[in-house]
């Protein structure tokens, strides 16, 4: 077989693709032996049924040769995709040009590939992610959560700030309502919990006990209310001594040093791995918002949206759940569902194609033992041999995919080492604190 392409318009290629005469003979042989198990012939059984009398069943060599034609044309078409190293991303238009009757099969594939796309400034990517770095502050803090739990109450004098205790009798009316007014006697509320209603926090910082806060705010489902505070008493927490002592009493550490570097490990791990896990989603998108939407092929993103949809299913068919019922519990119609299908889709092809760009940018391309490396380790995981992998890839035409898949694990690792990371407040993060293990021991 011998196949060659032209390039057409619109991420077109003509593939023309030739097999010779003793390819087709074996194609002719394997249809008659497919056909010998399915022909019911008096006097044969089947299986056995003898090539020239299936012929003549059939009509004559010409029809054998259709029906070869018909079933080999999807294997000579894979062997040249692998072949000539092309790219489709929909199914060809065939056409016979020559070698239905006799001699030569020669026929003509037209199909879209997937297109070449050009980005530009992947070098000056700046990508947000959750920051790294534990402060002092918050281990502070969270000493402090440890701390309150034998905290003693005492009485103030002075204006009201955030983690005061305050005790004050509270009057609720809603406005333009027929509902009883709500009054509580002798509430506490912990000034910063935000749990009366918005603006309460802002405006008592400051406030001392004896004075009265009117607010209005919202209740629920549109309604209004006002809210009439009268503060009698303040009351702030004093924490116990941080020392070695207290923590033995009341903690599973030994000392105030270790309770300390424990809590910060157990911190900087949390976020250490909050950060990396963030890490990769966050550079690919960076790097796919560079690929114009304009530019991804429809039917790339069908293909994508049609394998989501699928996914979905066999998910919700492992957990004995049907489609209508997760569109019931999700409070969504099918349409939205597919709009939201189709939007991840999209995205999902911006990155596949600004990866490629990558690829060719940076001159990323996969060399043969690269190649050769990853397949071995993926026929381990299939448990298959690494000759029936490649087979296998040559015979569906998924070479160049294969292919491609490295070169894009290639891309993405050159991508996270080459942008730059700043947290949620535009702060550079240093790198080096990203290569952090997030399964190390704590006490490592």
């Amino acid at each position: 077989m011998h196949a060659t392409t032209t390039t057409l318009e619109n991420n077109h290629v003509k593939l023309v693709i030739e097999v010779d005469e003793p390819e087709m003979a074996e194609a002719i042989d394997a249809a008659a032996a497919k056909l010998s198990k399915q022909v019911s012939i008096k006097g044969f059984r089947k299986g056995k049924v003898p090539k020239n009398v299936l012929m003549a069943h059939l009509g004559g060599p010409s029809a054998l040769r259709n029906e070869a034609i018909r079933d080999s044309i999807p294997d000579f078409y894979a062997h040249a995709v692998s072949d000539t190293l092309i790219d489709p991303i929909a199914q060809p238009d065939i056409n016979i040009t020559a070698g239905e009757e006799e001699g030569v099969l020669v026929f003509e594939a037209d199909v879209e590939v997937r297109p070449e796309v050009s980005i530009a400034g992947h070098g000056d990517l700046r990508v947000t992610i959750p920051s790294p770095v534990v402060t002092d502050d918050e281990v502070n803090a969270q000493i402090d959560r440890f701390r309150e739990t034998d905290a003693v109450l005492n009485e103030v004098d002075r204006p009201i700030v955030t983690g005061d205790l305050v005790s004050m009798d509270v009057h609720v009316e809603q406005v333009a309502s027929e509902e009883d007014p709500l009054d509580m006697s002798d509430f506490m509320y912990t000034v910063g919990s935000g749990t009366i209603t918005e603006g309460v926090d802002e405006l008592i910082v400051g406030m001392k006990a004896g004075e009265e806060l009117k607010v209005n705010g919202n209740v629920g489902q549109g309604a209004v209310a006002t809210y009439e505070l009268s503060l009698k008493k303040v009351q702030e927490r004093e924490l116990p001594e941080l020392n070695d002592e207290w923590v033995q009493e009341n903690t599973e550490w030994q000392s105030a040093d270790e309770m300390r570097d424990t809590i910060f490990a157990q911190m900087r791990r949390m976020r250490v791995g909050e950060a990396q896990r963030t890490q990769r989603d966050s550079v690919l998108v960076a790097l796919s918002d560079l690929v114009s939407a304009d530019v991804v092929p429809d039917a790339l993103v069908q293909d994508e949206t049609n394998e989501r949809l699928h996914d979905l299913g066999h998910r919700l068919e492992q957990q004995k759940l049907n489609l209508e019922t997760f569109l019931q519990v999700t409070n969504q119609s099918s349409d939205q569902l597919l709009e939201t299908l189709r939007a991840d889709a999209v995205r999902a092809v911006r990155i596949d194609l600004a990866l490629r760009a990558l690829v060719r940018e940076e001159n990323l391309e996969p060399t043969d033992e690269e190649v050769d490396e990853e397949l071995a380790t993926t026929a381990e995981a299939m448990k298959v041999s690494a000759d029936r992998l490649r087979t296998n890839l040559r015979d569906t035409g998924r070479v160049v995919t294969f292919r491609a898949e490295v070169a894009k694990m290639k891309a993405s690792r050159w991508l996270t080492d080459h942008v730059t990371y700043v947290d949620p407040e535009g702060i550079e993060i240093d790198p080096n604190l990203l290569k952090a293990d997030e399964s190390e021991d704590i006490d490592a």
